[in-house]
């Protein structure tokens, strides 16, 4: 019989995803009532979290309040610091962070730590969607995928200068990086979990990924192209850039509500 207690989820990091997801759980959507929220900060928040989010200051206090799942949304060290122990302690995990699963020795360590907790390592679909149609490619040797993650300047300031070019004068597109995601997530850590997500539905060995910065662009866009014995197909996700870090899309939150909705709902979509 199911708990007729709200469901209780504990956050990881409390930036622009992290506020944002604290207010979409305490809302509740759907059949899914309002959550209780447990919060791992270590420093002070610039703004408090919703009320009645309890707020913890270190692993052990999280897992003392025992939550049933826990999202990160602090960035891939996080992940690497505190993914094993929760996956070890039997708590579910929600990785916003997903380029931080490009690691084959952190990814090695994760899975073994859910082995031995009984735990799952849920990668959410992100600012993109798809995932199944992708999946679904992994028996295919033959499948060829290439994502392309397209910008606005503002999202690439700092890459554009390191690279020789002015972003206030740029009047054509410019390709960043194309390669393998694995390297595009090390190297763009708060940009490229979208490539690393899609490298783990579809294959890492027959994922391209390109990245550009473009001037006419004014929304976070992720193009998907396949090429495929099964057929060929093309997704495009234009997403609105979030107002508080041009560097992530609006729409990461809400699909990270999304996920911690099917993952204690009966129905799953």
């Amino acid at each position: 019989m199911r708990a007729t207690t709200p469901p209780h989820v504990g956050l990881i990091g409390f930036g622009a995803i992290g506020r944002d997801l604290n207010a979409r759980l305490a809302r509740g959507s759907g059949s899914l009532p309002a959550l209780r929220q447990t919060l791992l900060l270590r420093h002070p928040p610039a703004e408090p979290p919703v009320s009645g989010t309890a707020v913890v200051e270190s692993l052990d206090a999280l897992l003392d309040a025992r939550p049933a799942l826990v999202v990160e949304a602090a960035g891939q060290a996080a992940v690497a610091e505190l993914g094993p122990p929760l996956l070890a302690a039997g708590v579910d995990l929600l990785v916003a962070s997903s380029g931080a699963l490009g690691e084959p020795a952190l990814l090695a360590r994760l899975l073994a730590a859910a082995e031995r907790g009984g735990a799952r390592l849920v990668v959410p679909s992100g600012a993109i969607g798809g995932l199944d149609y992708l999946a679904a490619l992994q028996g295919e040797p033959d499948a060829r995928i290439l994502y392309t993650s397209r910008k606005p300047v503002a999202a690439w300031r700092d890459e554009l200068a390191a690279a020789g070019h002015d972003p206030a004068r740029l009047e054509r597109p410019v390709t960043l990086f194309e390669g393998r995601a694995t390297e595009a997530a090390r190297l763009y850590p708060r940009n490229l979990n979208a490539g690393l997500t899609v490298a783990l539905a579809a294959g890492a060995e027959r994922t391209t990924v390109r990245v550009v910065a473009d001037p006419a662009c004014t929304e976070n866009t992720h193009e998907i192209e396949v090429e495929s014995p099964l057929g060929r197909a093309g997704l495009r996700f234009a997403n609105t850039p979030s107002p508080a870090n041009p560097k992530t899309s609006a729409l990461t939150a809400a699909s990270l509500a999304a996920a911690v909705r099917r993952h204690f709902a009966t129905l799953a979509l």
